[in-house]
């Protein structure tokens, strides 16, 4: 059929709504909502917030529900292997390993969270100053960092720790000291890049002050980054305090984390190795979950992966 036979009868008309077609029918979804719906996709990083609730909750009432304390000495029942008085067996001194495990889990979650939490304040503030003011402020922040990331972390941490009395906030001071930089630089980065946006412009242009851009716009627009650092901070957290302690310069005694029952534990691994196994295994999980939830909530902040 040629165009000069084409005629207006060969053709149906439709009636058009222009108002029902530009109609919006999906339903409206805020970044966030976004984000958590394929965050729940994720079963693997749903496993690991089961874990860390799991052992949050251990934590608080595993000693508890074990029927004896962490510290509690019984000569009598030395090294006994798990049974049905204590399920995790016992360790040199006859303390039941169940309650030590899970008063441990208390300790080496708070030391961890701790440090996570002042390098996360230390670390936002620092880099949100320097990205957003650049020149001058941004070359004296940044060359204080690099100096301070210069120095070995391991010996600052180790040089504090044999300085300072042992403790829980001498061991968290000691982790705290360098480990706010990778945040910083993290935040420092995302800052620039947002700073020159549209909003920020059309923000500072009605008169917004610089820490209402901060506070207001920056920042939150950051947190995405943020959250996926600090979840991968936990866990090297959680290593260093059991390094540390393993090396002898954890809580002091009759204190445990899982760090100083490895300690306690290495002299008499051939012939009691239960009495390592449960914080070895704890820390391995603990460790195992936060990175999990970790890449689940990178992979669901990625605006590239938004469908």
């Amino acid at each position: 059929m040629t165009q000069n036979q084409i005629k207006n009868s060969d053709f149906d008309r439709l009636d058009v709504n222009f108002a029902e077609a530009e109609r919006i029918v999906g339903k409206s979804t805020s970044f966030w909502k976004d984000a958590w719906r394929r965050f729940k996709k994720n079963k693997l990083a749903l496993f690991g917030v089961g874990v860390i609730i799991l052992l949050a909750i251990m934590a608080l009432i595993g000693e508890m529900i074990s029927g004896h304390t962490y510290q509690t000495t019984n000569l009598m029942n030395a090294n006994k292997s798990p049974n049905g008085d204590h399920w995790f067996g016992t360790d040199n001194l006859g303390r039941d390993v169940f309650a030590r495990t899970w008063y441990g889990a208390k300790i080496s979650l708070f030391i961890a969270l701790m440090a996570s939490l002042i390098d996360l304040i230390i670390g936002v503030i620092w880099g949100a100053l320097a990205g957003f003011y650049g020149g001058k402020v941004d070359e004296y922040l940044m060359r204080i960092a690099d100096i301070l990331y210069g120095v070995p972390y391991l010996l600052v941490v180790i040089l504090l720790m044999v300085i300072m009395p042992k403790g829980l906030w001498t061991m968290i001071l000691a982790m705290t000291i360098t480990g706010w930089i990778s945040m910083a630089r993290i935040v420092r980065g995302q800052v620039m890049q947002l700073r020159s946006s549209e909003y920020i412009l059309a923000s500072s242009s009605l008169g917004a002050s610089s820490t209402r851009l901060l506070v207001k716009h920056l920042i939150p627009n950051t947190l995405g980054p943020i959250l996926v650092t600090l979840t991968l901070t936990i866990p090297t957290a959680i290593f260093t305090e059991a390094f540390l302690s393993y090396l002898g310069l954890g809580v002091p005694a009759p204190q445990a984390s899982w760090g100083t029952m490895s300690n306690d534990a290495l002299s008499s691994f051939e012939y009691y190795p239960h009495q390592l196994f449960f914080p070895a295994f704890f820390i391995c999980l603990t460790i195992l979950a936060f990175n999990v939830i970790g890449d689940g909530l990178r992979d669901a902040l990625d605006p590239k992966d938004r469908k």
